[in-house]
């Protein structure tokens, strides 16, 4: 009989504090060689806090980290790395503008004369054991997301890892990319690798974890070992995942799975016609060309892609906040040069993904934000003249009806869990009688009931008679609340496809610029 492996890397009762709140509370874990161990939980569970202990950004304040059983103090991530603990974080941390060889050299001691033979060397040998056929030589610029984060995992392991610790590593791929990134990690698996899969899609957990952990409030609430995993019928596994996360009546399999899409009958009224648009973004450098779709009134049209060919800045074009060349007709009303204020007067309404930095100012209080594209405007200004009363009045029902969790309308918005910093900015963008609503990637980030809540609050308002642009690289979220799909690549869009049971092979093959001939 074959003795049960060791743990690589073990928590016992490991506890952190920050002023005001508990990160982690007594947590205890082991993470065992070979095997990919999903870590779930919803937002300030304390995943993010357990990652920067194993990565030697933070010290446990009780309890300790045991690594091959031996209780270790990882003073910093150089010191993580040396004991064979690698981190890739959600987003990118490579330097663009250098090759792939130069971004694995970082790091070395500045007195060594640059191997960048050797480097080039040993990162082929590692790329082949990992199935990974990317240029040494390669500017990462020019890298697709999923070649960058191939990269980073090698960069992780680079020094002998044994135990990869992965912070949503498919929220920026395509499932071709999501595809290979689990090819990768079978590999990883075979050669005694431990892996940390932390990750708010449990489909995805399931798909690919070998063991579930779930933590809740800062605390290890249970989980599913590997045998009792095998044996459980897929959705009894997501049921008791979801009891572990929420306890009951909490979630349901709708948040979990995405939902099911529900074929719609829509009038023929088009409420929002997008002719030939091109921009481009001045402060990220991104942009898209000859982008034509019409949108109806009630129906969802979801743009899907992976994140970064060009949804963002047409996004800000159809807000009014870039310049774009092309036509843009709301409601049969050319809206030309029209800036933000005046396309929210008229009913075109954004919802950015970029909560605190442009969505909202964290230092101003709710109510405030409630406000922030009506400055100047009646019935809240007057004569120039803030009429607080009005705000708080306005906010006071907002904050009501979207159930904004917080002390009161005049808590700074910044305070906010980013649920509920979500939940305000859809209350001002939902406020009035909006025409057409563009959301851009509105679950991203969030927990299971968070996303649960924002999705039911998309499809409500859509069946209200809105028009809704969804723009999200979470492929199911688009699938499962759109009526027709189309797909962007590399600033264009490529195709539009009708939702129906052939519709996730079709947007897959377009995104990954598949021809019809070619997937014949």
């Amino acid at each position: 009989m074959t003795a049960a492996p060791s743990p690589v890397v073990s928590l016992r009762e490991v506890t952190k504090r920050f002023p005001g709140v508990i990160a982690n509370d007594r947590v205890s874990l082991d993470f065992f060689p070979g095997e990919v161990h999903a870590l779930l939980g919803e937002n300030g569970a304390g995943k993010s806090t357990l990652i920067s202990m194993l990565a030697g950004v933070q010290r446990p304040d009780e309890g300790e980290i045991a690594v091959d059983g031996a209780a270790v103090a990882i003073a910093s991530p150089r010191h993580a790395l040396s004991l064979g603990i690698g981190t890739v974080y959600q987003h990118r941390m490579l330097v663009p503008t250098l090759t792939v060889a130069e971004n694995l050299m970082l790091g070395a001691p500045w007195w060594r004369r640059p191997a960048l033979g050797g480097v080039r060397a040993r990162f082929r040998e590692a790329a082949a054991a990992f199935g990974v056929s990317v240029d040494p030589d390669a500017r990462v610029e020019n890298l697709s997301l999923g070649e960058q984060q191939q990269v980073e995992i090698i960069r992780a392991l680079w020094r002998g890892g044994r135990l990869l610790v992965l912070d949503e590593p498919t929220a920026m791929l395509s499932p071709k990319g999501v595809e290979e990134l689990g090819a990768m990690m079978g590999r990883m698996k075979a050669l005694g690798i431990g892996i940390v899969f932390i990750t708010h899609h449990l489909t995805e957990a399931l798909d690919f974890g070998d063991r579930v952990s779930v933590l809740r409030g800062g605390r290890s609430v249970g989980g599913i070992a590997p045998e009792t995993l095998t044996a459980l019928p897929r959705a009894d596994a997501m049921a008791e995942v979801v009891r572990l996360m929420f306890g009951t009546g909490l979630a349901s399999a709708e948040a979990a799975e995405g939902g099911a899409h529900v074929p719609r009958a829509l009038p023929n009224t088009k409420m929002l016609e997008v002719v030939g648009l091109s921009g481009r973004s001045p402060r990220s450098g991104s942009s898209f060309e000859d982008v034509s779709f019409h949108v109806r009134k009630g129906e969802i049209f979801g743009i899907a892609g992976v994140d970064g060919n060009g949804q963002t800045p047409l996004a800000e074009a159809l807000a009014g906040q870039i310049a774009a060349t092309g036509s843009v007709v709301l409601d049969g009303r050319e809206l030309g040069p029209a800036n933000v204020a005046l396309r929210y007067q008229l009913g075109l309404r954004y919802a950015t993904d970029d909560r605190n930095g442009e969505g909202m100012v964290g230092k101003l209080p709710i109510s405030t934000n409630m406000v922030l594209k009506e400055i100047g405007a009646a019935p809240f200004w007057r004569r120039g003249i803030e009429r607080r009363a009005a705000i708080d009045a306005h906010a006071s029902a907002l904050f009501a009806a979207h159930d904004v969790r917080a002390p009161g309308i005049h808590t700074p918005v910044g305070r906010l869990s980013g649920g509920n910093i979500q939940k305000v900015l859809l209350a001002r963008e939902l406020s009035g009688s909006p025409k057409v609503i563009v959301y851009s990637k509105p679950t991203h980030g969030l927990d299971l009931r968070n996303i649960e809540a924002t999705r039911r609050r998309i499809r409500e308002t859509a069946e209200a008679g809105v028009a809704t642009v969804l723009i999200s690289t979470d492929l199911g979220e688009v699938l499962a609340l759109s009526d027709r799909i189309g797909v962007m690549v590399r600033g264009r869009l490529v195709g539009i496809v009708e939702n129906g049971p052939e519709a996730r092979l079709e947007v897959g093959r377009l995104m990954a610029g598949i021809t019809e001939r070619e997937a014949a």
